[in-house]
């Protein structure tokens, strides 16, 4: 029997600690779930934006992937950056191979800041060789939009996209809709019904890694054996609260506080 549930995320490195791996890890540890890593790319990366970026040789993803997996073991996976076509292939064999059930695929494609941090020509690949084998897919309003051809601008077109989106393949799609002008709301829906998850809305600036932090949580609560609408609602609180406490620090978007819980605990004030 595990002592604790366990959780892979297999994405970029945020140089700036507020997103990819950075981001997925703390959310994990926040969440109670033993966090492990596969690295797809390395962005050099602040509050700002995305400078530079290396991406990793689509075998060498595979060879953390494996490592990790044929050894500790591993409850939930999430993607975040995957970067480009060969890694998402790679990727998507090593899923099948090693039969891992709860997937959580982010498609990340574009930073706050603007950059890209997906291939344009991956997209194609990414919809047919990788949205088929997740449990749950997470596009914001952005991706959503780029992954069914047009804007997503209210619920209504959230749950036109949902549909769409659920035609390539996962099992259960969740639109985020942080950038709604209203209420921020998350669409969940299985195939057949539509769930919504709403929640206040913090205005602050300080919003760097949300969608990360968010797939992460869901990621960690399949770990912990929830359901998907369970998952997702820990998630939604979570990823709410950790906005609230968002850290004022850089010149530009500071991070969401995925350890506001421990830090108030033990009484630290910043």
């Amino acid at each position: 029997m595990n002592v604790i549930p366990r959780a892979l995320t297999i994405a970029g490195s945020d140089s700036g600690g507020g997103a990819g791996i950075q981001a997925d890890l703390k959310t994990f540890a926040a969440l109670g779930v033993y966090g492990m890593s596969a690295v797809t790319a390395l962005t050099a990366q602040n509050t700002v934006g995305v400078h530079s970026v290396m991406e990793v040789e689509p075998a060498f993803v595979s060879a953390q992937i494996r490592c990790v997996v044929n050894d500790i073991g591993v409850d939930a996976v999430k993607t975040g950056m995957l970067a480009n076509a060969a890694i998402i292939s790679g990727v998507a064999g090593d899923i099948r191979e090693l039969a891992i059930r709860n997937l959580v695929v982010d498609p990340v494609m574009v930073a706050k800041s603007g950059d890209h941090l997906l291939r344009r020509d991956a997209i194609e690949t990414l919809l047919r060789e990788l949205f088929p084998l997740a449990l749950v897919v997470t596009p914001n309003l952005h991706e959503a939009g780029a992954l069914t051809g047009f804007e997503v601008k209210n619920p209504d077109d959230m749950k036109e996209a949902a549909i769409r989106i659920k035609a390539f393949g996962p099992s259960f799609v969740v639109i985020k809709g942080g950038h709604l002008p209203a209420a921020p709301m998350d669409l969940l829906y299985d195939g057949n019904e539509f769930r919504e998850y709403t929640n206040v809305r913090h205005n602050t600036p300080h919003t760097h890694g949300t969608g990360c932090t968010f797939a992460s949580a869901i990621a960690a609560g399949l770990a912990q054996g929830l359901p998907v609408e369970d998952a997702v609602a820990q998630a939604k609180s979570y990823i709410t609260e950790a906005i609230q406490h968002g850290l004022p620090l850089g010149k530009g978007h500071g991070p969401v506080h995925h350890l506001h819980r421990l830090y108030r605990l033990a009484g630290w004030t910043w």
